[in-house]
C-alpha cells in the first residue's frame, strides 16, 4: 500500500481509523482505502451514515452560534477529528473576534492536519490527547495558554462519547472536565442511539459490528443513558432531542430520516 504524501510518518495505514472514516462520510479526502472499505461495510447496514454525520455537523455549528449568543467564546472540542469545511474555529471566529478554540484528538492524522490547518492562527490550537485522560487535556500547554478556565468554556463532545465503553467510565471523564470549568460553561453532546434509526435494530447492529471488528466499539446508548452525561447542568431548550430538532435553522426544512438517528443537547453549568 502506497503511503500518501500527507500521511504523518509512523502511523499504520493498514488499520482503519474512526476519524478518517468520519472524514470519508463527509466527503473528505484525508482517508485511506482501508478506512473507505470499513465505512462502506458500515453503510451496507446503514446507508444513511453520511446523512447522520451531516446532521451532526449542522448541529455542532448551531451549538457554536448558541454559545457565542450566550457570551461563551472559548471552545474545547474533544474528539475533534480531521478538519473539514465549517469546523468549530471557522464558525466561532466568523461569529466573534474573541473566539478561542482548542481541538483535542488522539488520532495522529487528525492532529497533524489540524496543526496544518491552524498554522498561523494564534487563536486556535490542537492537543494530542485522549478523552479518557481529562487531566492531560486540562493541564496541556495549549489549554493553559489559550483558554481561561476561570471564564465559561463550551466543552464539545460531539460524536465521541459513543466510542467509550462503560468500562472507560465516560461519565466520570465528562464530570471531571466539567468540574474544572467555570460556572456558565456549556456542555455540548451528540451521541449515537438505536432510537430513531429508520431500520430494524438487528440491521443497525451490523454497523456496530463493523466498528467492533476494527477495535473501535460503537456503544449505542438510550435517551435515558445519554441524558445522564448532563447531570449537574441545566439543559437548554428543547432538551436532549434528535439532532435536526435542536433549534433548526428552518423549522420547515425537510430532513432525511437517517438524520434523526441519535441525540443532541446542550447543558449549562450553573
Amino acid at each position: 500500500m502506497e503511503r500518501p504524501a500527507w500521511a504523518p510518518p509512523g502511523i499504520d495505514i493498514s488499520v482503519p481509523s474512526v476519524s478518517r472514516m468520519y472524514d470519508f462520510y463527509l466527503g473528505g479526502s484525508h482517508n485511506f482505502e482501508v478506512d473507505r472499505d470499513a465505512a462502506r461495510k458500515a453503510m451496507e447496514f446503514l446507508p444513511g451514515l453520511p446523512k447522520i454525520m451531516q446532521a451532526n455537523r449542522a448541529f455542532m455549528r448551531r451549538a457554536v452560534h448558541h454559545a457565542v449568543d450566550n457570551d461563551v467564546t472559548q471552545f474545547l472540542d474533544i474528539g475533534s477529528g480531521i478538519p473539514t469545511f465549517g469546523n468549530v474555529h471557522e464558525v466561532a471566529q466568523a461569529a466573534t473576534d474573541e473566539a478561542r478554540v482548542v481541538y483535542v484528538d488522539h488520532d495522529p492524522v487528525a492532529v497533524a492536519h489540524s496543526r496544518a490547518v491552524l498554522a498561523g492562527d494564534d487563536r486556535s490550537a490542537v492537543v494530542a490527547a485522549d478523552l479518557r485522560k481529562p487531566r492531560e487535556i486540562l493541564h496541556s500547554p495549549e489549554v493553559g495558554e489559550l483558554l481561561d478556565l476561570d471564564r465559561p468554556v463550551a466543552l464539545l463532545l460531539v460524536a465521541v462519547l459513543h466510542f467509550l465503553e462503560d468500562a472507560d467510565e465516560p461519565a466520570a471523564a465528562v464530570a471531571e472536565l466539567l468540574d474544572a470549568l467555570a460556572p456558565g460553561s456549556l456542555l455540548v453532546i451528540t451521541h449515537a442511539s438505536y432510537e430513531g434509526v429508520p431500520v430494524p435494530q438487528e440491521r443497525a447492529a451490523g454497523t456496530v459490528g463493523v466498528y467492533r471488528d476494527i477495535r473501535n466499539p460503537l456503544v449505542m446508548r438510550s435517551h435515558e443513558e445519554i441524558s445522564r452525561f448532563f447531570d449537574g447542568t441545566d439543559l437548554a431548550a428543547p432538551g436532549l432531542v434528535p439532532m435536526p430538532l435542536w433549534r433548526p435553522d428552518s423549522p420547515d426544512e425537510e430532513e432525511d430520516p437517517y438524520a434523526f438517528s441519535g441525540y443532541a443537547g446542550v447543558g449549562r453549568k450553573p
